[in-house]
Order: structure tokens, then sequence, then C-alpha cells
């Protein structure tokens, strides 16, 4: 037989790196390109059938196509200017919908972690080594992963190299794009998204973010951060009071919405006539609902969100805002004048839940130690100090204050010039309204929740010594002990005095009534008791798991039997 095994002399290692290397940068550029084409077509579709649908199809479909490609660079957070106003001033539009903000951010995930798989570098050799044949043939491997480096920087790469044209593309349109939010918002999108993807590829390693928190101090990075890669106890209990605040301003939103359901519905109508256009303020709307639970989030805790310069609304007063377009989701907004003090009750406890939560989730941790609690097979784990409880509480504040102040900033922008130059909360005012309320009220509640979740109760004994325990004391104090027991060695705390007293048993090297005492002769030790039931005598005697038999049983009746008696009649017992 032939021998086909097909062998080929080893490359250079810099052939090998072109080789391996090559493919896994073209595929990482191929991936990124295709997200942001991907991301432009999720908003040209639906541009060009609402126009498609329009009664007033003015500006064709280049047009559309325009504003698909504004409201794209929009959602990366991009400031758009609309040059077409009735004075004539180009206006500022800087409020992205955090919704759409989603569909890049998935697609430049999906794309770093599909380019780190390294499966395009698999396909790009065609030699004879992939081609199945007998077992003659020697077969190759596939690829090892693409370096995280070079899938990184393809994606980003690939995903500008698409996003620059569109946004030349975009300023030919009414809403163009502002150059200096571009270049800043639309790459670093990019480079933490593609990151995040690679990071994912790779099984979440806690060494980068290690390294990022190595400006922390070193008391503070384990609660950030725990020693197995997981989020620590600080960063869990600043997502849930995160959550609880973001859910709270949503709730109110939709309160309000509930409350205001007729002025929604007429500024609905107001805004468009036919129906492809309402179709499309829903949308809007629908973009916009994050926005609206970050406003909520803002109202609740305090500094509230500005309608313009110098028209706030807050829990305590709302200003008028008579420059407002009719939009059904301004419809939420409460009336003008001082805040009632339903509109405090509701926005107080926002922040207060919030607070609670948090507390409780850091006195959890607190309470059950480092280890994690009481485990099968290990012990409980070492109870945090009231000190650390406290700074784990703080830093759960500060990083929550931290997103809460993110997110205000990204949900808020300008929507004109001279009055609606500010719309949204102001993300200072947020941060700081988030710490003070977290810290007052987080880190009382988890000093007192860990103080009453480490006051350990008085334990009880076993069951069977809640049974015995009373039947034994009234044995005890009536005085109908059996011959050879005695009062010494009652059990306090594992309630053995009630086995004692029924059974009957001397516990003690003491005399008995009718006889000296005999030497101890049993070899257990009070260690044996103390492991077999948790608990050592009251005054420290050893107890023997026998001392209850007599010293000198007496013997048995079927041992000896007693002689008959002649003398007794048939009926004597």
């Amino acid at each position: 037989m032939i021998d086909m095994t097909a062998r080929r002399r080893p490359a250079s290692p810099l052939l090998t790196r072109m080789r391996d290397r090559s493919p896994g940068l073209t595929g990482a550029l191929t991936g990124g390109a295709v997200a942001a084409g991907l991301g432009l077509a999720s908003f040209a579709v639906p541009a060009m059938l609402l126009w498609i649908t329009s009664p007033y199809p003015d500006s064709g479909p280049g047009g559309a196509l325009h504003v698909a490609a504004a409201l794209w660079l929009l959602a990366h957070g991009a400031e758009l200017v609309r040059a077409d106003t009735l004075a004539g001033v180009p206006a500022p539009v800087g409020v992205p919908p955090l919704l759409l903000l989603a569909l890049p951010v998935w697609l430049l995930h999906r794309a770093a972690r599909d380019a780190t798989d390294g499966g395009a570098g698999g396909e790009a050799d065609g030699s004879a080594e992939d081609i199945v044949e007998p077992a003659d043939i020697e077969v190759v491997a596939e690829p090892p992963p693409v370096s995280a480096r070079i899938a990184w920087t393809g994606v980003v790469l690939g995903y500008l190299a698409v996003a620059a044209p569109a946004a030349l593309y975009a300023a030919g349109g009414a809403l163009r794009p502002s150059w200096l939010w571009t270049g800043v918002y639309v790459p670093l999108v990019a480079v933490v998204a593609a990151g995040a993807g690679v990071w994912s590829a790779y099984g979440r390693p806690g060494g980068p973010l290690r390294l990022l928190l190595g400006v922390l101090p070193a008391r503070v990075r384990p609660l950030v951060l725990g020693p197995d890669g997981r989020p620590g106890v600080a960063a869990r209990a600043a997502a849930a009071g995160t959550a609880v605040l973001l859910a709270g301003g949503a709730l109110l939103v939709a309160l309000s919405l509930v409350g205001h359901g007729a002025a929604a519905q007429a500024a609905l109508l107001r805004l468009t006539e036919g129906w492809s256009g309402r179709f499309a303020v829903l949308l809007l709307c629908a973009a916009l609902v994050p926005n609206a639970a970050v406003w909520g989030a803002a109202y609740a805790l305090g500094p509230g969100f500005a309608l313009g310069v110098g028209h706030v609304v807050s829990p305590l007063s709302s200003a008028p805002a008579p420059f407002l377009p009719p939009f059904p989701l301004l419809a939420a907004v409460p009336e003008a004048g001082e805040g009632r003090l339903v509109h405090w009750a509701a926005a107080g406890t926002v922040p207060v839940v919030a607070g609670v939560v948090v507390g409780w989730v850091v006195a959890q941790e607190a309470a059950s130690g480092e280890g994690g609690g009481t485990r099968p097979g290990g012990g409980r784990g070492v109870v945090w100090s009231p000190g650390r409880t406290a700074r784990a509480a703080a830093l759960a504040a500060v990083l929550c204050a931290a997103v809460l102040a993110g997110l205000a900033a990204l949900a808020g922008g300008p929507l004109g010039v001279t009055v609606l130059a500010r719309f949204g909360p102001v993300w200072w005012q947020v941060g700081t309204a988030t710490l003070a309320w977290l810290v007052l009220v987080a880190v009382p509640t988890a000093m007192t929740v860990r103080a009453c979740r480490c006051r350990a109760p008085q334990a009880d004994g076993p069951s069977i010594g809640k049974q015995r325990d009373e039947p034994a004391g009234g044995a005890a104090r009536g005085g109908h002990l059996r011959k050879g027991s005695h009062r010494r060695g009652w059990f306090t705390h594992t309630k053995i005095a009630g086995i004692a007293g029924v059974a009957g048993g001397a516990l003690d090297g003491a005399s008995p009534p009718d006889g000296p005492a005999k030497p101890r002769t049993s070899s257990a030790t009070p260690d044996a008791l103390h492991a077999f039931h948790g608990l050592r005598d009251q005054d420290d005697t050893p107890f023997e798991p026998y001392d209850f038999l007599p010293a000198d049983p007496a013997p048995e009746p079927y041992d000896v039997l007693p002689p008959p008696d002649p003398t007794a009649g048939p009926d004597t017992p």
C-alpha cells in the first residue's frame, strides 16, 4: 500500500505567525465592518418604510437615508445639528435615545467575541492537510484562538471604517453630525463594546479588572472585585441599588402617564395626522423609555430635571415650561406649582427603598463572613467588623452614585439654543443626591441588619431532652430516684438530667446509701461527652456512658430460681 501521508517541512516562526494572525485580523476587520453595516441597515429599513407610507414624501429616499445615518450616530451619543430652523440659527439635538444604544453595543460585542474564536482563520489554508482521507493522512488541528489584541483592534478598525463614511454621508442631510462629539463617542462605544466582547470570549478573566482597579486602596479592591473574579459585595449592592432607582423612576413615569392619559393622547393626535407618523412617534417614545426612567430617578432623588434654562421640575416645585412641543412623554410632567404631599411621598420612597436594598445586600455578606457563610462540611466564615461593613456600604453608595451620574449625563442634552440649551437632569446634582441618600440610609441599615443577624440566640437542646426534662425534674424533687442515683451531675444545657432521672444511675463517685463508693473503672473522658452532646457538665464532672446503672446490680429473676415451698398452698402466689 502506498503511503499517502501528506508531510511538509515546518515553516519558519515568522511565516507561522503571519499565517496564523493574518486570517484572524482579516476576520476581525470583516466582523467590525459587518456590525456597523447591520446597525446602519437596522435604522435605514424603518426609515424607508416610514417614508414610503408617509403622506408627505417630500425629501425623497435620499432624505430618509440621511436621517437614518444621523439617527445611527445619535444612538452612539453623538450630538446632531439641525440646520433648517425658523430662526435660521443651527440648533443642536443632543438627547440620545438610550434604547437605540443597545443595538450597536450588542453587534460590536458579538463581532468581537466571534472574531476571538478564530473561526475565520480555520478555512484560510486550503492545503491537502485539511482534506479528510483514510487513516494514513495526518489530521491537522484547528488553529488556536485569535489573540485578544488582534481581535479587538480589527473589530474597532473595521467598525470605524464604516462609521466614517456614514458620518460624511449624514453631513449632507437636514440633521448633521457634530464632528467633535462624533469623533469622541463613536470610537468610545466601539472600543468599550469590542473590549467587552473579547473579554467575554476569553472567559471573563479577573486580571484586566484587577489592573483597572489598581488605583484603589488594597482594602477596597476586594469589595469591588472578589478573589474568584466575580463582582464584590460593594459592586453587587451598587447594582441592586441602581436597579431599584431606575425601576422606581420608571414606575413614577408610568403612574404619571396613567394619571395624564388624556393629555398624552391629545399630544399624540396633535403632533401628526397620518398613522405612519403616529407610529413613528410611538417608536420614538419607546426608544426614550430608558431616558424617562433616568429622569424619573432624578426626580425621586430630589434634583429633578430641567425642561429648559430656568425651568426645573422637582418634588418641591415645578416651574412652567411654555416652550415645550406636544409630545406624549412630556405629558407626564407634573403641573406647574409647588409639589404636594403625594409627590413628596412617592418620590421619597424610591431612594429610601434603594438605600435599604443596598444595606441589606451588604449586611448579608457581612453577617455570613468572607467565606460565604456556613457551608456543608465547613465552618462559619469570619463575620465582618462594623467598620468594614460601614465601609462596604459607603463604597456601594459611591459606585451607585457614579453610575447614576453617568446615566444622567447620557440621558440629557440640548434640544436647541437659548431656552432649550439645557434639557434633562444635571449629572453632578444627581450623583451628589444619590450619594447622600444612600449613605444616610444604606450604612445604618447595613449596621443594624448585621447586628441582628450576628446576635445568636440561646440554642435549645435536643427534642428528647425537652420531652424528658420535666418528668426528671419532678422525680428529683419528689425523691423517687432509684437506688444508686444522685442529684449531683444535672446538666443545664444538654438536658441529659431527664434521661439520668428516668434511668436511675450514679453520675459521680458519691457513696450510695447502702455502701461505700467504688472506684470508677470507665475510661471515658469529658471530651467524648462534649463531642457527643456538644456541651459539658455544669460542674465539669466527667460523665460515663454507663453511670446510670447501679454499682452492684441485683441478679435477674431468671438467673437464680428460688426453691419450692412445700408448705405453700396451691393458691399462694
